[in-house]
């Protein structure tokens, strides 16, 4: 049995009332992440769907309900067990534990307040589904509408979630099959090839932090800063892509924040996961990235870069993603395919496995870089309109303590900065994002002074943690 499973023509089979449900192993990136589970930075994702009007509750539920039978790896619960067993396993349910859809009375607030619960409160992994999706009006008088996802980071990842969406908005509007999304190029490049560059000297020496905010909390947490900017343009026939310019981007964010801050220079090294699942009606559910780190040397962080600077920097950092994607690898690494051999009980893997992650803090990539891309689902609710924006944001867990995720739609990129309370407040967020707004337009072509360029629309404030 695979980790990760496909979506069915119909609704599975149920479990016969007084049988065990179907169980599957944790894959290794499930196991992981359950073993370094903390209540004070919860392992959730958070994804914000904006339509023009609010789709009827009744027919919402009914379909988000067939979306989950329809995709019946999300229909999960952990299975309880003692810690000296070998292996963590999930229940396959088939039908709902608890109803994931809400629909709270609007009022002022309720969409900070929603964002803020997304942040701090994980969906249980006790229960089927993992996953909660509330449905947000700002106010009484507003007709438009946030469809609020939030989900346990530990059983699925973003993409895979966002697809139960849209077969939810399929049946809503009563689709009888998706039209078949653009198929993803595993190698990510557009234009010339090029050749495939190594990572830079020194690229495995101890990257830089980002600095802390002097007035960060000490009560843990996530803050949240979500933004609408320009997709950035390229030059015909270039070599690097979108996603490299995001990469050279965040690099140059954080590189000014620590100059800034009084941080010396060190190399820097981004996470980035690479999704290669397909993204129709079969996509596997679960999760299903790979992590790869894009490493950039101290010379390339340390000063403020001019156009011919940061020209070869995307160059260089096109030729470093393309031989991390085509290079094999395991999602995590081959270290933790070895940690969660089920050799050992799983109480003392995951003592060993906190541990290990503890020694390896000062060696964590400075921070994490989710490119979602170009949104390849129509997420048409019928007389509710279709989506005019999404948004994503992934945990921000010390030592790294920073995310950034993008997603495009209708030719804006939607921005969301996720950040630890211990180590950043919300003025340094938003900074971090004035940062990142024009980090972008240098990375950008056209240059910002072409007055054809689009406009970026002012950041806004994504509510606090707990």
């Amino acid at each position: 049995m695979t980790a990760l499973q496909p979506a069915r023509p119909g609704p599975p089979a149920e479990p016969s009332p007084g049988r065990t449900p179907r169980r599957i192993p944790f894959p290794t990136v499930d196991e992981v992440s359950r073993h370094c589970l903390r209540e004070d930075e919860p392992e959730t994702v958070h994804i914000e769907v904006h339509l023009p009007r609010q789709p009827d509750p009744d027919r919402l539920r009914a379909a988000f309900g067939e979306a989950l039978r329809r995709h019946p790896r999300i229909l999960i619960r952990e299975s309880p067990g003692r810690w000296y067993r070998r292996r963590y396993e999930w229940e396959l349910t088939g039908t709902p534990d608890v109803d994931p859809v809400r629909f709270p009375e609007p009022q002022p607030g309720s969409l900070e307040r929603a964002r803020a619960g997304a942040l701090a409160e994980a969906p249980p992994l006790s229960a089927s589904p993992p996953v909660r999706l509330e449905v947000v009006r700002p106010s009484v008088t507003d007709s438009a509408c946030v469809l609020l996802l939030t989900l346990n980071h530990t059983a699925l990842d973003g993409p895979a979630c966002l697809r139960v969406l849209a077969t939810a908005a399929e049946l809503y509007g009563g689709a009888a099959d998706s039209t078949a999304p653009p198929v993803r190029n595993p190698a990510g490049a557009a234009g010339q090839a090029g050749p495939s560059l190594p990572a830079p000297a020194g690229g495995r020496a101890r990257p830089a932090r980002v600095a802390p905010a002097r007035d960060a909390r000490e009560d843990g947490g996530n803050g949240l800063l979500l933004a609408d900017l320009p997709v950035p343009r390229r030059p015909a026939g270039v070599d690097y892509t979108v996603n490299d310019q995001l990469l050279v981007a965040t690099c140059l964010m954080i590189a000014r924040w620590n100059r800034l801050q009084g941080a010396p220079p060190r190399p820097m090294r981004i996470t980035m996961p690479v999704d290669d699942r397909p993204r129709g009606a079969g996509m596997p559910i679960g999760n299903g990235t790979r992590l790869v780190e894009v490493a950039f040397g101290t010379q390339e962080c340390a000063p403020e870069p001019g156009p011919e600077e940061v020209a070869a920097l995307l160059h260089r950092t096109a030729g470093r993603t393309r031989a991390l994607k085509s290079g094999p690898r395991p999602q995590l690494g081959y270290a933790a395919g070895l940690l969660t051999a089920p050799v050992l009980p799983v109480g003392l893997r995951a003592a060993l496995t906190r541990g290990l992650r503890r020694a390896a803090a000062p060696w964590t990539s400075t921070t994490l870089l989710s490119n979602i891309g170009r949104i390849p689902y129509p997420l048409d609710f019928a007389e509710a309109g279709r989506a005019s924006a999404v948004w994503f944001s992934a945990p921000a867990r010390m030592p790294r303590g920073l995310t950034v995720t993008t997603a495009s739609t209708g030719g804006r990129l939607h921005l969301a900065l996720r950040w630890s309370r211990v180590l950043l407040d919300d003025a340094a967020g938003q900074r971090l994002c004035d940062f990142f707004t024009e980090s972008l337009a240098a990375v950008s072509a056209p240059t910002s002074t072409d007055s054809t360029a689009e406009p970026t629309k002012p950041a806004t404030s994504g509510g606090d943690g707990p």
